[in-house]
C-alpha cells in the first residue's frame, strides 16, 4: 500500500514537472514572436535558447529562422540542419535551409536542399521552378528544361513557367518548341516585351 502511494506521489510530481516546463516552452515562444514582431531576432532567439533542447524539433526549427533573420547564417544553417535530421520526411527545414545558404551564395547546397524536396514531393511547382531558374542563370539551359516543363504541364497558364521555359528552349537551339511557348506567353500575358523580344529572334 505504501509502495503505491510512494509511485503515485512520484508520478504526481513528474507530471507537474513536465506541466511546468511545457507552460515554459510555450511562454519563451509566445515572448519570442512577440520580439520578432519589433524585428528584435536577437532578443527572439535567446527566449528560446534559454529552454533549449536538442531533441525538440519546433525549437530548433524556429532558431533557424530567428538566426537567419539575425544575420548569424552559419548558426541558422545548424538549427535547420538539426530539424531536418529530427523529421527527415518534413519540407520546411529543407525550405528554410535555403534562406542563409542562399545569403552566403551556397547555390550547390540550395540546389541539393531542392533536390532533397523533389525527392520527398516530386511535383512541387515552386522547387522545380527554382532548379530550373538555378540552372538557367548557370546557362545550363538543357539541364532547367525538364524542371520547367513540369512547371508548365502542371500550370500550363502560368506566365513565369512558361516564358522561362520558351526560353530556355531558344537557348538550346530548340526554336520550334521556343516560339510555340512564346505565342502561348502572349495569350496569358498579351504584349508582353519579353516574349515578343524572343520571337523576333526566331526567323
Amino acid at each position: 500500500m505504501k509502495k503505491s502511494i510512494i509511485l503515485l506521489f512520484v508520478l504526481g510530481l513528474f507530471t507537474l514537472n513536465l506541466s511546468a516546463q511545457s507552460s515554459k516552452i510555450e511562454l519563451a515562444f509566445k515572448t519570442s514572436y512577440a520580439f520578432e514582431k519589433t524585428s528584435e531576432f536577437n532578443k527572439a532567439a535567446k527566449e528560446l535558447l534559454a529552454v533549449y533542447s536538442e531533441s525538440s524539433y519546433e525549437l530548433n526549427l524556429r532558431l533557424g529562422w530567428l538566426l537567419y533573420n539575425d544575420g548569424q547564417h552559419l548558426e541558422a544553417i545548424k538549427m535547420y540542419k538539426k530539424a531536418a535530421a529530427l523529421m527527415p520526411y518534413a519540407i520546411e527545414p529543407k525550405f528554410g535551409l535555403v534562406y542563409p545558404l542562399s545569403a552566403l551564395g551556397n547555390w550547390d547546397e540550395v540546389l541539393n536542399q531542392y533536390i532533397g524536396i523533389l525527392k520527398i514531393d516530386p511535383s512541387n511547382t515552386l522547387v522545380n521552378y527554382r532548379i530550373g531558374l538555378i540552372y538557367y542563370n548557370r546557362k545550363e539551359y538543357p539541364k532547367a528544361i525538364p524542371y520547367l516543363q513540369k512547371v508548365v504541364n502542371l500550370y500550363p497558364f502560368s506566365y513565369d513557367g512558361l516564358n522561362l521555359l520558351a526560353w530556355a528552349q531558344y537557348l538550346s537551339g530548340n526554336t520550334r518548341e521556343a516560339k510555340m511557348l512564346f505565342n502561348r506567353c502572349l495569350l496569358t500575358n498579351p504584349g508582353d516585351e519579353s516574349s515578343l523580344g524572343g520571337l523576333k529572334l526566331i526567323k
